[in-house]
Formats: structure tokens, sequence, C-alpha cells
């Protein structure tokens, strides 16, 4: 086994896959696409995932990538151990229906044998413990060894990642020899011991998993597999660890060169080298990709790596800025494949630099004072650092509590989180968690310097939808600035001392309505809260006005009836579920508006019809039962001593509402709700489905909504029965299977003709073949020809005339496509039905491909369809074994 360097097999690795008619993609970005279920790109597959699940069709049915990847779970891990990295490249490929299990396995044995050189005798395989199909190619194919493939259980051997395509999978490992390994007789793969190294994933994926443990075969299976490039370039130089690859290895001496220190001679510097070289690699790629630090979601990321790479710079005795300096070693190393690193180097230089900088300014003094505090902590025998020293450290000095966290950890300390996080909720967390919520209204503190904190509105809507107040602020919501008046067009946010409007939370929507002066009407199209203020969103529809009048503030009654009618039932709801279902039912989220309510739970299965009429059923008979809804404000100790059921993981203040509906509902709720069960009407559940993995969603409407419901239903079922042409309502069923038997009828009758219409063609067809060795070829142009006519038409030819190669072309309504077919003693001689497809497809700017026998593709330039039918005895013959 030669050893390679890692942009070497980064490029074998494409080019090998280029070679097997898959499309060579470049990695796309760190930041995902269109995607909001990852923050970064995790794995080769991500970015593809819509062309696994067919929401967009793939550029090409076979893709092979080399895919950035970050992970940061164990960032704390990095450097403390050599195998820990938060960047990383992933080599894949990938078939999307096209290929499958046979492909996979020889092509993946065939490129590390042949293309890399591995002795075959030092790979071992596993496969999942049902997987026989798998087992069969690798020993009867391949012909790898039966003692060299191992069985394994669904954790190491199933890939699936809750509801949604999965399958088995199969991976190789690399025998490193003994000096490796733990000395055990039975020692193989799935040992602990680093004697056995699995360097490739081949996903299988053929299943699609309900999330319940039930799967279904699909009928497009595909390919997805993962290979590490920097543990493969481990394994091909002889390394230990990702840290002694060549590229990598570069970027650790330019930092030990910088340092003054040697890697290998002091573990402790050695931590710091790693950290360093592994996160300047992630910041050059996600700043390149157009992440900037942040306090928040990816620019925290970057922020986090960026100063621990900053701090253990100077545990190694760096002094000066140092890191622009190695992203020049990063962009060099990795500029054949990346060359955007060099494009924008300046400006990656550039945002480090700012970093480094700001960093350095406040971590100096914040080092010193947090050594003199756990210094302190130390001498009174004591091994935590108390909350309000960890909060006046962040608060006053800006030092990161994940730097404290961390640093304090190497000291033999611990944080004392929770009287930390309590001191910080107020300033910092729920301040943040308000301006998120509020959108885009990005409150400036020059803004909030005109509001006199000190005074929260008083909410009154409990019992009134309408009171008098007095306007404390206006805010201009497009300057975000105080102003003292407005006038009428003007849209602003404004401030009351007391409202009734209820402020979104607990997920209840704002009231809408109106604030009117003497002097002024506003319109509240929303309400939202912010550090114990209540925030109306609102424009002036008529005259001005100013901080200190004095206004009427009357929310919507009606759209307010409709959401306590919705939030009532949703208590309701959440009772009956755990009624019916179990008592390990707990509320997952909520939503509720004046038009339905969304109640996701906790649940391993979806609702049967009978659940689901069963839940329904026994809320409406409290409702009709005509309970009183009580509240009652107490402790949260007494509240739980009531049996009020409380979200799971919420913090709560020291004052809670408890919801009581008689005997049945009793929950801590700050929304609002009626005064008896009997006013919430009728309720209607409109949909169950799942959320994720063991969560259930329930869609239900109470009130107005279900008669809203009950309308549109009689609607729709009055037109059916028109365009069915029933005589009524009752006959649409009737109507629809006699419709049905029509159509089925008329389909078995156009299959008839087109067999016949086939044949036809076929007879005509034949007496035009060319032999082309011990292949007969057949070409055929057709227009407005239906396609699935040309496919019976093929195989006919291949069944009848099983030396015969036929290609179709069929030009119908603007639409060109190729049908290729292959009879087996022609597939045998070597005409492949996929290849020519797709170099014939090709001519006409098209693309496509497909099994040997049987293969579709598609065209562009409908002007070269001759020339392209024209090729096909050559491509054929091109093709034949000798």
């Amino acid at each position: 086994m030669q050893w390679t360097g890692l942009n070497e097999l980064r490029e074998k690795f494409l080019t090998f896959f280029e070679s097997k008619g898959h499309l060579r993609h470049k990695s796309y970005p760190l930041v995902p696409i269109n995607d909001k279920s990852v923050l970064l790109i995790n794995a080769g597959m991500t970015p593809l995932k819509k062309y696994f699940t067919g929401e967009i069709d793939p550029p090409r049915k076979r893709m092979a990538t080399c895919q950035k990847c970050i992970r940061t779970p164990d960032i704390e891990r990095v450097g403390i151990t050599a195998r820990h990295g938060t960047f990383f490249e992933m080599l894949g490929n990938f078939s999307f229906g096209d290929y499958f299990k046979h492909e996979a396995i020889i092509w993946a044995w065939e490129f590390v044998t042949e293309w890399l050189g591995m002795p075959p005798d030092r790979l071992w395989v596993t496969i999942y413990t049902d997987d026989d199909e798998a087992y069969d190619i690798w020993a009867d194919k391949v012909g790898v060894d039966a003692d060299r493939i191992i069985r394994m259980g669904k954790p190491d051997n199933f890939w699936e990642h809750g509801a949604g395509p999965c399958g088995p999978c199969s991976e190789i490992y690399y025998d490193r020899g003994d000096r490796y390994g733990c000395g055990l007789p039975d020692c193989k793969p799935g040992c602990d011991c680093d004697r056995f190294m699995e360097f490739w994933n081949l996903v299988f994926t053929q299943f699609n998993s309900d999330g319940q443990g039930n799967y279904t075969r699909l009928d497009n299976p595909n390919i997805d597999t993962g290979m590490g490039l920097e543990r493969l370039a481990c394994l091909m130089q002889g390394a230990d660890s990702l840290f002694e690859v060549d590229t990598i290895k570069n970027i650790t001496e330019a930092i030990s060169l910088t340092a003054g220190v040697k890697y290998g001679d002091d573990p402790k510097s050695d931590i710091s080298l790693r950290v360093i070289t592994d996160h300047i690699r992630s910041t050059a790629f996600l700043i390149c990709d157009g992440v900037v630090p942040s306090n928040e979601g990816r620019g925290y990321v970057l922020r986090r790596l960026l100063r621990r790479a900053a701090r253990h710079g100077r545990l190694i005795g760096i002094k000066k800025m140092f890191l622009p300096e190695i992203i020049d070693v990063v962009a060099r190393e990795s500029a054949d494949e990346y060359p955007e690193l060099t494009e924008k180097l300046g400006y990656i230089k550039k945002i480090v630099s700012i970093e480094e900088e700001r960093f350095a300014a406040t971590v100096d003094s914040g080092l010193d004072i947090l050594s003199q505090m756990m210094a302190d902590v130390k001498k009174q025998g004591n091994d935590m650092l108390p909350g309000a020293d960890i909060f006046k450290l962040n608060d006053t000095y800006g030092f990161p509590i994940d730097l404290t966290r961390e640093i304090a950890a190497e000291n033999g300390l611990k944080l004392d989180e929770e009287s930390y996080t309590a001191l910080m909720r107020e300033q910092k967390s729920r301040a943040r968690a308000a301006r998120i919520a509020m959108g885009d209204l990005g409150w400036s503190e020059d803004a909030l310097a005109f509001i006199d904190k000190t005074h929260k509105t008083e909410f009154t809507g409990y019992h009134d939808t309408e009171s008098e107040a007095t306007v404390t602020a206006v805010i201009d919501s497009d300057t975000k600035e105080a102003v003292g008046t407005a006038l009428s067009d003007s849209k602003v946010y404004i401030i009351l001392d007391k409202t009734p409007f209820y402020a979104e939370s607990g997920g209840q929507v704002g009231d809408t309505g109106y604030i009117k002066s003497d002097k002024a009407v506003v319109r509240v199209t929303d309400t939202k809260k912010h550090e114990g203020m209540t925030i109306h969103f609102g424009t002036i529809e008529s005259g001005v006005l100013s901080t200190g009048d004095t206004v009427i503030a009357a929310a919507d009654r009606e759209r307010r009836n409709a959401i306590r009618r919705n939030h009532s039932s949703a208590h309701l709801l959440q009772s009956a579920l755990r009624k019916v279902l179990g008592g390990h039912v707990e509320q997952a989220g909520s939503y509720v508006d004046d038009h339905r309510v969304r109640f996701d739970f906790t649940h391993f299965a979806a609702m049967t019809g009978d659940e689901i009429a069963r839940v329904e059923a026994i809320v409406n008979d409290e409702a009709l039962s005509g309970t009183d809804i009580t509240t009652t404000e107490t402790d949260i100790e007494t509240a739980k001593s009531m049996g009020a059921i409380a979200l799971f993981g919420e913090k709560y203040d020291e004052k809670v509402r408890v919801v009581k509906m008689g005997d049945y509902s009793c929950e801590l709720c700050g929304g609002t709700h009626l005064d008896n069960t009997a006013e919430l009407g009728l309720f209607k559940i409109i949909s169950e489905s799942s959320v994720a993995s063991g969560i259930r969603r329930i869609e239900a409407t109470t009130g107005y909504g279900v008669l809203d419901m009950l309308r549109e239903r009689d609607a729709l079922i009055t037109d059916t029965a028109r365009e069915l042409k029933a005589n009524n309502p009752s006959d649409i069923s009737r109507r629809a299977a006699a419709i049905q038997n029509e159509i089925r009828l008329a389909k078995n009758e156009i299959d008839s003709l087109n067999a016949k219409l086939a044949s036809f063609h076929i007879d005509e067809m034949m007496r035009s073949a060319v032999t082309t060795g011990r292949v007969r070829v057949i070409v055929k142009k057709t227009e407005n020809v239906p396609f699935d006519t040309a496919r019976v038409m093929c195989d006919q030819i291949k069944g009848n005339y099983p030396d015969t190669t036929a290609v179709i072309s069929v030009l119908n309504e603007g639409a060109l496509k190729f049908i290729v077919g292959s009879g087996k003693e022609a597939v045998r001689a070597g005409a492949h039905a996929g290849n020519i497809a797709r170099q014939v497809a090709a001519i006409t700017n098209g693309n496509g491909g497909g099994r040997p026998d049987s293969a579709t593709s598609g065209g562009k330039d409908i002007d070269k369809v001759d020339e392209a039918l024209a090729t096909v005895p050559d491509i054929v013959a091109s093709m034949l074994k000798n």
C-alpha cells in the first residue's frame, strides 16, 4: 500500500466514480440551503436529502462528492484526544434510484484494492444481521473470506433517523495489526480496541420507516456512502491521528513555528496545537461560506471556535495576533479543491483579525480575575465557583461562560450554573428570547433608554377586553426610536401603563383591536411582551398620538372569545388524550389562535380512527356538561399539590396561575380562558399527524370554526356530486365506483391496442435490423407515440429476440426520450442498455441511464435526434466483448 497525500486521495475518489458514470459535484456550502433542520452541514448526504426524498430531482441519478462538514457536540474533547475534530471532509458516492448493492459493493472493493492498493487480506466487512443479499455479494462476487464478514445488529449496521428512508449498511474495516490490538483471540471489528478501523460506510436505503418500527420497501432504493477523507488518509499514510496527516500536519507545524514549540514534546502544548489546528480549519471554511462571528446560531459556533483557538495560542506562549497568518497555510493546503479560500483570503483574514483583537481586549483582564476567583475558592476548600462570580465575570468583563467553564474544569473546579442561570435569565436570556419572538423588532438600547422599565404594564384582560390607560411610550417602528408624538399613517409600537391586550406567549397569539383617544385612532395588529412591558404593534389611522395621552384600549372581543374557546379546548384535549392513550402523554408544544388549536404531544404511534373519535367525544362531553372554569393564583408548590400539570422543563415565576375545569382538567397556564366549558360550543378534530419521532400533532377547532368547517365540507360534497353527475350527495360513492370501473375498462382497452400497435411496429423494425458482431441493433424514430407504447415495444423485442438491442426515440408533446432495451444474449455480449441510453442522450445535450437490460434517457436538442440514432451501431460495437 503506497503512501498517498490527502489531496491526491480526494482526487482519486472523485475521478474513480466519474469513470463509473457519476456526476462529480463540488462540495456544497457549510451553511444549509433551504434546510432549517440543521445549523451546519454535518454529513456528506445532508445537502442531498431532498434528492433522496424525491422533493427535488437530482442533476444526475449518480453523484459523487467530497463534502465539507462541521460537527461541534464534542468541541470540549478536541485537543484532549487526537481523534476528535470539528472539521472534516466526507467522501461519498450516491445513487438516486439507479444502481444498488451490487454496484456499490463491487466498486467500493475495486477502489480500495485496485486504486488504493490496500491488501485484501487486511480488509474486513460488517453487514446487518439479516442482510443475506449483501453477504452473498461480498462472499460470492467479491470473494471476501466468510471469516472476515461480520454480521452486526441494528445499532451498528442499520441506518435510521426517525421516520423516513432507512436501511441496512455495510462497513469496510482495515486491520492495522497486532500492535494496535487488545490481544484477545476473538478480536475483530466491533472490538473496543484500535486494531480494526472502520473507514467506509455503505448505506443501502431500501425501506421507509413510519418511526414506529414498521418498514415498507422503497420502489426505488438508494445508495448513500460515506468515507471520512482524513481517516482514509491516516490509513494510507500510516498516521495514528488526523493531526499527523500531511496537509493538517503542515498547519500544525506552522503553529509550532510561531509558538516555538514542537509537536510531541509536551502533552499539554500538544493539546493546544491540536485545538488551534482543528479550529482554524473550521474557521477558514465557515467564514468563506458566509458565516460571521456573533452571539447566535452559526455565528456563535464560529466565535467560540475562534476564541478557543486564540486562548490556546496564549497557553503555548504566543503573545501576538497570529491566527490570520495560519489562515494562509489553510488556504494553501486546500487550494486545489477549494480555490475560493484563496479568492476570499483577504476577507477571511480580516474577519479573523477583528475577532482575535476583540477577544484579546477582554481576555487578559478576565483571565486575571478568574485566576484570583479560583484561588479564593480553593483556599476556602471548595470546588465550585459561585454563580455570582461567574455572572460578574461575564456581565462586567465580557468573559465568555464557555471559556470560564473550560478553564475551571482544567483546574478541577465546577461552576454553580444554576445560580448563574438565575442571575442571567432576566438580564440576558429573557430579553434575547423576547427579541427573537418579536421577529424584526430589533430593539435598540437608545429606544429603550426613553422607557422607565420600573413601571411594568399591568394586564387587565383576564376579566375585561376594554380599559382606560395612559400612553407611556411611542416608538417609531422604522427607526426603532422613542418619539414623543406620532402622526397619522405612522407605524408604531405603543406601550401603555395597563392594557386588556394579551401579549403573545404560552402558544397563544397576541390580541388585535384598537387604541383610541379624543385625538387619535390606532389599529393594533399584534401584541408582544418585552421585559415585563406589553408592546402594541399598530398603525395610526387618524389623528395624533402622544406620550401621556389618556386612551381607551379595546381588544377585539369576538376574536378574543374564539381564542379563549380554542385555548380552553386544548386543556380538555390534553386530559382526553391522557385518558384514551395513557399517562405518558405530555404536551410538547401548542399554538392557539382564533381559527384553530394545534396541540403537539408525546406518543409512540399514530392514533387510530377509534382513538381519535373517543378523544373528540370526551372533549365534547365535557363541553356540554357546562362545568365552571376557575383560575387561582398561588405558588408553584401549592399548585402542584392541587394536581396541576406543568410543562416539562418549563421555568415558572414564584406566582403561578392554575386553570381548573371541574375535576377533569387542572393545569398551570397564563392564557385567557372561558368561564364555563359550555361556551366552547362544539369541538372537532381536523387532523392527527406526526411531527417527529415520538411526537404527534392534533389540529382542531371549536365554536364557529366547526360551523365554518361544516359549511366548507357541505360545499365540497355538493360540488363533487355535480362533477360526478350524481343525482344527490348520497349517490357520490356509487358514481365514483362506476367511473373507476369505466377508467379501468378504458385502460385495459388502451393497453391492448398499444400491444397490437407495438407488435405491428416490431415486425417492421426487425426487417431493418443491423448486425454488429453477435448483436442485432434496431433504431426507430417515432413521434406522438405514447412513451408506454415504446417501452412495451422494447420489452417485447428483448424478450422475443434475446440477441437484439433496440433504441427508440420518442418525441411526444415537445418532450424527447430514448427508450433502450437489450436482450439477455445482447447484454452478455456487452451491450449495456443504461450506458447506451446515456451516450445517445448526451449527443442531444440530455442525460439518463438505467439497467443493463432496460433504460430511459431524456434529450433536449430535437434537431440532433437523427445524429444520435445514427451513432447507435458504433456505440454498441464499442461495448462488445471480444
